[in-house]
């Protein structure tokens, strides 16, 4: 009976023991993203009542099914009136602007007003057509999916629903000495300049990590965000990458999109391959005129021998140099050189001004945040393996559907590099 006794006594502090290791973490988390939010709370974005309107929205479309009454040529004028709005929206934005901040104009909001009138006749017409615009391209979308094999009795699940917003932006951190994304929260999305900076050097200065306020061009919540544009190529992209984290989400692969650096890598890239090849497709079927023409074939030939040779000044490669200055940084980084680090991503950020990249602020947030879109090589992955494995699935998989099963069921960046391992030669 004493025995016993012991045997539960010993059982109970191991359990106990293995409860307080295992909530460890948690707490730290919380406690982490707690010390954040006491700078961020007052201006974070409200995803109930943004949720909830856009319901309302996406039911009304619905209701009216306005878009099924038109002709597919109708369908695709319509969408370039509302492309064109936001045209014109953002010139006369721009122009309102430049009045408010040239110093030789005495009464701005006198002489801005009959742009300002502009601005709103526009506005009216734009919340007239973008729904019915939303529900053309939900369905465009929603068929290439089919066709792509992504179904369910011809049904995206889930069924594809997406509503432009101005989108919030995201306070990302990252410690000082390492890339690691640790918070990523989201604040009203008409945060002025002043009070981003001020914010990310609150945060800096008192939690001694790398912070950085980025624009987001969609977030995957249902139904999804998608920043207004009017570049149709990139927001149809945007659509089907947005849809493709909430297909993710019922998977283990975006269930466990938190869960580590290198799973958040696998989806971010997993969504931004099949936003691409989704997004080209509905472009091929219904907007052929905005693919990018054919590559021309390039013939070289032989200089004769009297020809002198000229050299070319080599173009300037945005992604090539981001590369380069990614993986230089983690070097630095990984011998604890955080300062020279952090001096050196600045005088990187200001060799990229001059050459026309014009980035407020590169630092360890700006890698931890942008490193996890990894479908295209180098850029601010630097030498990140997770996004070529991905890629490297990708070619390895006979159809986008059957890419997008496999990595969907995995929970960790082993199960991807099993998948691409090479079979044992027998």
């Amino acid at each position: 009976m004493i025995n016993r006794l012991i045997y539960l006594i010993r059982l109970s502090a191991v359990f106990f023991v293995l409860l307080v290791v295992m909530s460890q973490s948690t707490v730290l988390e919380l406690e982490r993203s707690e010390r954040v939010r006491a700078y961020t709370r007052l201006v974070e974005f409200d995803y109930v009542s943004w949720t909830l309107n856009a319901f309302k929205v996406k039911w009304e479309q619905n209701t009216l099914s306005t878009a099924v009454f038109l002709t597919q040529q109708q369908q695709h004028d319509l969408v370039y009136e509302c492309r064109d709005l936001v045209t014109h929206l953002n010139q006369l934005d721009a122009v309102i602007e430049n009045i408010y901040a040239d110093p030789a104009i005495k009464n701005p909001a006198e002489t801005s007003a009959s742009f300002k009138s502009q601005r709103d006749q526009l506005l009216a017409q734009q919340a007239l057509k973008q729904p019915v615009c939303e529900s053309i391209l939900q369905q465009q979308v929603s068929a290439v999916l089919k066709d792509e094999g992504l179904t369910l009795g011809g049904q995206p699940i889930p069924a594809l629903l997406y509503h432009v917003t101005p989108l919030p932006m995201a306070l990302i951190t990252s410690p000082r000495g390492e890339i690691k994304q640790e918070q990523n929260l989201s604040l009203n999305a008409d945060l002025k300049i002043e009070d981003i900076t001020h914010l990310e050097e609150q945060v800096e200065k008192n939690l001694n990590v790398s912070a950085l306020v980025v624009p987001i061009g969609g977030v995957g919540v249902y139904p999804t965000m998608v920043l207004s544009s009017d570049n149709l190529a990139w927001q149809i992209d945007t659509i089907s990458h947005e849809w493709t984290h909430n297909y993710l989400t019922l998977r283990p692969l975006g269930l466990n999109y938190e869960t580590t650096p290198e799973l958040r890598t696998m989806n971010e890239t997993t969504a931004s391959i099949v936003g691409g090849e989704v997004g080209k497709e509905v472009l091929r079927r219904y907007y052929p005129e905005l693919l990018p023409p054919p590559e021309p074939e390039v013939k070289v030939q032989a200089p004769k021998p009297e020809e002198k040779q000229v050299e070319q000044a080599p173009v300037f490669n945005f992604n090539k140099e981001m590369h380069e200055t990614r993986v230089h940084t983690d070097l630095l980084l990984k011998a604890g050189k955080i300062e020279e680090a952090e001096k050196y991503m600045e005088s990187r950020r200001q060799f990229l001004w001059d050459n026309g990249y014009h980035l407020r602020r590169i630092n360890q947030a700006y890698f931890a945040f942008y490193g996890a879109y990894a479908d295209t090589p180098g850029g601010a992955a630097g030498n990140d393996p997770v996004g070529p494995a991905v890629v490297k699935l990708r070619e390895q998989s006979p159809t986008l559907a059957d890419f997008l099963n496999r990595i969907s069921w995995m929970n960790s960046f082993d199960n991807l590099k099993q998948a691409i391992a090479p079979a044992p030669q027998g």
